[in-house]
């Protein structure tokens, strides 16, 4: 009675070491070929997210020496040199600085209007593939959706082409079901997350705009030196 228990042994153990030694890629690509495309978008998702964190990142800077400055030469009236140090700034608050210190002169109202269409220009230019990012959020749990009515029509399609009812046949058709919806979530997710991050940054990026313009309104109104 001792040696077919003995026996069993090894077979527990190798069964342990195979669930161990698992390829969590090999499992991934089992989902499907809906897994495909849903990797395809994470990378669409990750890229655009960097992309744009580093654009905004680099845009909204706000140099305050630079401002300063600008507010001396205003005050003394050299417009001129204001404008040159506008141009030599690539950033989005010189160039809307330069729209309304080109405009000195004229009503405040036209002043406030361009920069204020200036302001708009910059912030569609932080918002660009910003559409794509919002999609894929909306796009991939659907195709993981997609993927899990593809793994119940496989299971129930070999069930009927062999006629056997057997735990297999279930587990291919599962591995394909929750695989694709789990991917289809976590790039979801990602997306989704970016999406609304990068719009935290462009908003917070509007208020010290919005403050930047207010006080060049109130430096117009300052007396000349």
């Amino acid at each position: 009675m001792l040696q077919p228990i003995l026996l069993q042994v090894p077979d527990s153990t190798s069964t342990a070491a195979n669930a161990q030694s698992i390829n969590y890629l090999s499992l991934l690509l089992k989902g499907g070929v809906v897994v495909y495309p849903l990797l395809f978008l994470l990378f669409l998702a990750i890229f655009f997210i960097v992309e744009r964190y580093l654009f905004i990142k680099g845009a909204s800077n706000i140099d305050f020496g630079f401002l300063r400055t600008l507010k001396d030469n205003i005050l003394r009236g050299d417009l001129r040199t204001a404008i040159t140090l506008c141009k030599s700034t690539n950033l989005p608050i010189s160039r809307i600085l330069e729209k309304g210190i080109t405009r000195i002169g004229r009503p405040v109202k036209d002043i406030e209007s361009a920069m204020e269409i200036q302001s708009n220009l910059e912030i569609s230019k932080m918002e660009k593939n910003m559409g794509y990012l919002g999609l894929i959020a909306g796009v991939a749990p659907i195709l993981g959706f997609i993927g899990t009515i593809s793994g119940i029509i496989r299971i129930f399609y070999d069930i009927a082409a062999t006629g056997n009812f057997t735990i297999e046949i279930i587990a291919n058709g599962l591995y394909e079901k929750m695989i694709s919806s789990f991917t289809g979530l976590v790039v979801g997710v990602i997306a989704y997350a970016g999406y609304h991050g990068i719009n935290m940054m462009i908003d917070k990026f509007g208020i010290h705009l919005q403050a930047t313009v207010m006080d060049f309104l109130d430096t117009l109104n300052e007396p000349a030196r």
